[in-house]
């Protein structure tokens, strides 16, 4: 299974990032970087599989393309932001952090907009 290789990688590297943190504090945060991109990788190539079931199944719903085209870019923002976010912890940068985390929810607010006033329209429609 794909997790025991992830939680095995991540081990390892929290190993060398324990003995290395002594000598060279700096290399430490830029091994943690790399692992964290690596795992990202790895994770990221198994969600394409999901990505086409879910379009499978929006489309035996009849669930607009733009739709779910709009869902899939608020999900990837979401990660996206989390995952830079905790990069930004890791390097000691708090402040950092939270301004991605910020960035990460008015770029998910722009990207609703589209849906928001789709469901007004059908609002309205049915109140008129």
């Amino acid at each position: 299974m794909d997790i025991f290789r992830i939680v095995g990688f991540a081990l390892l590297t929290s190993l060398f990032m324990v003995l290395l943190r002594r000598e060279r504090p700096e290399l430490a945060h830029v091994l943690a970087i790399a692992a964290g991109t690596v795992i990202l990788i790895l994770v990221t190539n198994r969600v394409v599989g999901v990505l086409e079931v879910v379009a499978q199944l929006a489309d035996r719903a009849g669930v607009d393309r733009l739709y779910l085209g709009t869902l899939l870019r608020v999900i990837g923002v979401a990660y996206m932001a989390e995952f830079g976010a905790q990069v930004c912890k890791d390097a000691g940068e708090g402040a950092l952090a939270s301004k991605v985390e910020l960035a990460g929810k008015v770029i998910i607010l722009i990207l609703a907009v589209p849906i928001v006033l789709a469901v007004s329209d059908m609002v309205l429609t049915l109140l008129l």
